[in-house]
């Protein structure tokens, strides 16, 4: 028998080495490198060349088609639809509603789809299908295996308008004698959907299992092979889940996708703002709403804060949805440049409905709800913020502001606070603007 050739893979970055290192040379991580059998078949094919050599000039450009999808937020994000013969990678936390998303959008699509996986058996698929689809598609197929040769060719004979494969991680060539989920046949299984999709015109949509630290797992370089790539978040523990694409090669990467998770699956959230704001029947002190932008998408969250004397003998520091360390910045702006002693308390932030941003011009309704917290002293509902605190204690301008504050307009708002830096055009807003340039003025303001 001929010795079995073997190269060692780092399953971090998937770079390649003759022999075992401790400490990958590209990433810099240590006891990633793990050995892999990479001898191919020896048969070998020369393909001749369908393309050529051609000027630029001489290149005629087309518009794209696109598929429409049920969802009106996948099509925002993939920038109008999905385009013919493209990849896509979508990624998230187990649980997080992957599966369910893809398998909705073959449900309710009226084209002939292929819905591959190699994690469920058909059954577990079709239980989860009667909970999930409202509208039953008569071309919906699916088709249980992990070997992709076999996938492939069933494919082919299918020829069908798109394709679902969940999920890249369990899938094995047999031209490479290592473990599903290696780095070595996540590039073979990869290589040969692209190729497959590229040839026939077929979108593909591959799910990716990410590593404990968010990143998607196996090697970069799959997310430089396909076209796009979408990350699919939010908290397990809420109902929102936000769709956001990290590459998009025929679209914008600034859009993002609202959904709730619910009993029958995931529901768009076509205004997310109504949802987002809590309605209450009285005011109470700590609460602020504050203009954000997801994307190009103006939102309003709530923000709440809640600030005490300290129990124990060090003041605790708290945030969920907001960036700890920006919020002892403030707090630190505050005792300096508008004397609230505040080094002496506890503070807890949160924003509602478990959404995370780092937008920074929800710096001026996290001041407005610590100080209204801490005066005990209920903000106005019919008050919302939008501005960037700097460390010297200016209000900085923030970007798209005319969105902001027409968002805030329409939801019924009648006071925005926001920087006198912005450039605002010379129109009349059904909203009154209240334009600041320091801490100490808004303060003034504010009460």
């Amino acid at each position: 028998m001929a010795k079995l050739k073997t190269q060692y893979f780092c399953q971090n970055c998937g770079a390649q080495y003759s022999q075992w290192h401790g400490q990958c040379k590209t990433c810099g991580e240590w006891n990633t490198l793990v050995e892999e059998i990479v001898e191919k078949s020896t048969k070998s094919v020369v393909a001749k060349s369908k393309s050529s050599i051609i000027n630029i000039i001489e290149v005629e450009t087309n518009e794209e088609p696109r598929i429409k999808t049920p969802s009106e937020e996948l099509d925002r994000v993939l920038g109008g639809g999905i385009v013919l013969g493209s990849v896509t990678l979508i990624g998230g936390e187990p649980g997080i509603g992957k599966s369910t998303l893809l398998l909705q959008l073959a449900l309710k699509m009226k084209k002939k789809i292929l819905y591959v996986s190699g994690e469920e058996s058909a059954s577990q698929i079709k239980m989860r299908a009667d909970r999930l689809a409202e509208v039953k598609n008569p071309n919906c197929f699916l088709f249980t295996e992990t070997n992709v040769e076999k996938i492939l060719h069933e494919a082919k004979k299918l020829m069908p308008d798109f394709m679902i494969i969940d999920s890249i991680q369990t899938l094995q060539s047999q031209l490479i004698e290592s473990s599903p989920g290696t780095v070595s046949q996540i590039r073979e299984c990869s290589n040969e959907i692209i190729k497959f999709a590229k040839e026939n015109n077929i979108p593909v949509f591959l799910v990716g299992h990410i590593t404990k630290d968010g990143q998607i797992a196996g090697p970069k370089v799959l997310e430089h092979m396909v076209d796009v790539v979408l990350n699919f978040d939010g908290d397990r523990n809420h109902l929102f889940r936000l769709l956001r694409a990290n590459k998009n090669r025929f679209g914008s990467t600034s859009e993002i996708g609202i959904y709730e998770m619910i009993s029958q699956g995931l529901k768009e959230i076509k205004n997310p703002s109504e949802i987002l704001i809590t309605k209450k029947s009285e005011e109470l002190s700590g609460n602020s709403v504050a203009v954000t932008l997801e994307g190009n998408r103006p939102m309003l969250l709530e923000i709440q804060a809640l600030v005490s004397t300290a129990v124990y003998g060090t003041p605790q520091r708290s945030s969920t949805g907001f960036d700890s360390k920006r919020l002892n910045m403030l707090l630190a702006v505050l005792e300096k440049r508008a004397g609230f002693q505040l080094g002496a308390k506890d503070v807890f932030l949160n924003i509602t409905g478990g959404i995370k941003t780092d937008d920074p011009a929800l710096d001026l309704a996290v001041v407005a709800s610590i100080l209204s917290s801490n005066e005990d002293i209920a903000i106005s509902e019919h008050f919302c913020f939008a501005g960037e605190i700097g460390l010297s204690g200016e209000i900085r301008p923030i970007a798209q502001a005319e969105q902001r504050i027409t968002e805030a307009e329409k939801l019924g708002y009648e006071k925005i606070f926001i920087s006198n830096l912005n450039k605002l055009p010379k129109k009349k807003f059904g909203i009154k603007i209240e334009e600041i340039s320091k801490i100490e003025d808004f303060v003034e303001l504010l009460f």
